[in-house]
């Protein structure tokens, strides 16, 4: 994947995980990430956090963006609020049903409902960008949710998270009160609701940390993590970023699907085996495990197997991100006006392998695979190198061939142009 430097992301010239932090990006891996929380002050970040969201920002979403569930959503003191209390018809032309009741949202919220903005990663354009930075910063899919809180209101009962997030205070003020898991690392099949009772009883407990995050204030929480919030005084705005790590529990996974290929793992177990009695199934699983075992220890097949089960966690981690958009019409404009000066550069966020032989150089992407001729070749990787190029800077091609090449790149959505 190609991957932005500092310098081209970000107010400041800053990365999008450096906006998050005041210690060194190393120092959060090494001490935080899945370990701890970490509180940083609005004082010690580069720049607040109001180019991401804002009140008007959230207004203009609820008022004017015809925004529908399930992107958005309502709760009030840990119930869910019935989505006929702020959803109706878009009217004359735009009869769909669930589109957000701006009256309706007033109504809800004046009475102490708390409004969850869902996916707004996929919706709001500064947090479609920031997101994308912050994939490539961390290596993990990320979301974005916000919950705007009315005065003194509780949205949700002492829960835990089965991903990782950043807490960003936009507006207001509001109580994080957080207590350590009762779950370590959970999966995303373990949620907190299976332990209601050990985080109810954890939360009774003394908080490992109670903090009024105000504007501009970044708060870390490692998934797993018990934790609730109140707002203070005024409406409170927060941004929840949330990180889906990607676990040794995925890759155990996809080294297990490398044997989906053997057929000895695919046979049936035997007619009238009584599933439901473990002393029955339990020399089975005995046998499975002595031949697991057996199967990834073999010398000759090990390295393949790595490769092969490493193949398939970035084939999922392309399926659950996605690249910078790009911009349709701007790109036809683009595509007719092409010069040798025109500066193009890899989508970022793009994952494709290149790939040659004689006659071809070859672009497969997760969804599709283009082809070129092989005299592409060596501009084709020039791109995949992340780099800004003129199209006359080509190497390999003369001006003729390069403008040939970058217009069908960019109809392919592999390249885009630098405005």
């Amino acid at each position: 994947m190609s991957r932005p430097t500092d310098d081209e992301r970000g107010p400041g010239d800053r990365s999008a995980l450096r906006r998050l932090l005041s210690i060194e990006p190393r120092a959060f891996a090494e001490d935080h990430w899945g370990r701890a929380p970490l509180l940083t002050r609005a004082v010690d970040l580069p720049a607040p956090f109001t180019d991401l969201l804002s009140t008007d920002a959230v207004d203009e979403l609820v008022s004017e963006r015809g925004v529908r569930t399930p992107f958005a959503r309502m709760a009030r003191n840990g119930a869910l609020t019935d989505r006929s209390q702020f959803t109706d018809s878009g009217g004359f032309g735009a009869e769909v049903t669930d589109q957000l009741d701006s009256a309706g949202i007033l109504a809800a919220f004046a009475d102490g409902h708390t409004l969850v903005l869902q996916g707004l990663h996929r919706l709001w354009p500064p947090l479609i960008h920031f997101t994308g930075d912050l994939v490539a910063d961390l290596g993990h899919p990320v979301q974005v949710n916000s919950y705007i809180t009315p005065a003194s209101s509780r949205g949700f009962d002492p829960h835990y998270d089965v991903h990782d997030v950043f807490v960003l205070q936009i507006a207001g003020e509001k109580r994080w009160i957080l207590h350590p898991p009762v779950q370590e690392h959970p999966l995303s099949n373990q949620p907190w609701s299976d332990r209601r009772d050990a985080v109810a009883a954890m939360a009774r407990t003394d908080p490992t940390l109670d903090v009024v995050l105000r504007e501009g204030d970044s708060l870390y929480v490692p998934r797993g993590w018990i934790h609730s919030a109140e707002a203070l005084g005024d409406t409170s705005i927060h941004l929840t970023v949330g990180m889906s790590a990607f676990t040794r529990y995925d890759l155990l996974h996809h080294v297990l699907g490398t044997l989906a290929d053997d057929a000895s793992f695919r046979a049936p177990l035997p007619v009238g085996l009584d599933l439901t009695d473990p002393d029955a199934v339990a020399p089975h699983v005995r046998a499975l495990i002595a031949d697991l075992t057996a199967a990834l220890a073999e010398t000759d097949g090990r390295d393949s197997r790595a490769r092969a089960a490493a193949e398939r966690v970035g084939r999922r981690f392309v399926e659950v991100t996605r690249p910078a958009p790009v911009r349709p019409l701007e790109t036809v404009r683009t595509m007719a006006g092409l010069s040798a000066a025109t500066v193009v550069t890899w989508r970022s966020g793009l994952a494709a392998r290149v790939t040659q032989s004689p006659e071809s150089v070859a672009v497969t992407t997760r969804t599709k695979t283009v082809t070129l001729p092989s005299i592409a070749a060596d501009a084709v990787r020039q791109l995949h190198s992340g780099k800004d190029c003129a199209v006359g800077d080509l190497t390999g091609l003369d001006d003729q061939d390069a403008i040939v090449v970058v217009r069908r790149l960019l109809r392919e959505g592999l390249v885009v142009a630098r405005s």
